[in-house]
């Protein structure tokens, strides 16, 4: 596994890199991910796309693995960290156990629909055949700050402050 001996300073340097991929002005959620493999290469990355592609499964997570997929030529990604800025929600969960990724470092707990632990466990069922081993809160602070922001921008751009 790509998590195991990796000390937290690497998997800081890595959300920040994922960090870097958030590029405001935003007009999605925003959330990046990237795909890291066993050297520690990006292998593939998304942001949030959804409202720009009228593709609700067009995710971060899903984006990112989607191209790591392409670039690998195979739909398995063993040996691969997916870093995001937050908590993967049941959609990208189910993804990162499709892709076999068996490693996942994330930023913000989402507390409504957070499905690495926050609301429900999915990548650690014990019924499901593969598991992924999670870091969460890497940089927690700074993943939280664009969504957020994004969210204060938004409520007061429709009048609910």
């Amino acid at each position: 596994m790509v998590l195991v001996n990796l000390p937290h300073r690497r998997r800081e340097e890595r959300m920040r890199t994922v960090l870097g991929l958030l590029t405001p002005p935003f007009t999605d959620v925003p959330v990046a991910a990237a795909v890291f493999d066993a050297t520690g290469e990006i292998i593939g990355w998304g942001v949030n796309a959804r409202r720009a592609t009228c593709d609700p499964t067009a995710h971060a997570e899903v984006q990112a693995i989607r191209m790591a997929a392409k670039r690998r030529g195979d739909v398995i990604l063993e040996d691969t960290e997916l870093v995001v800025t937050l908590e993967p929600c049941t959609m990208c969960a189910g993804a990162l156990l499709a892709a076999r990724i068996p490693s996942l470092v994330f930023g913000a707990y989402e507390e409504k629909t957070g499905a690495v632990g926050s609301v429900i466990d999915v990548v650690r069922e014990p019924a499901l055949p593969n598991k992924v081993q999670v870091v969460g809160g890497v940089l927690a602070d700074a993943c939280a700050r664009p969504l957020l922001e994004f969210f204060r921008e938004r409520r007061s751009s429709h009048g609910e402050d």
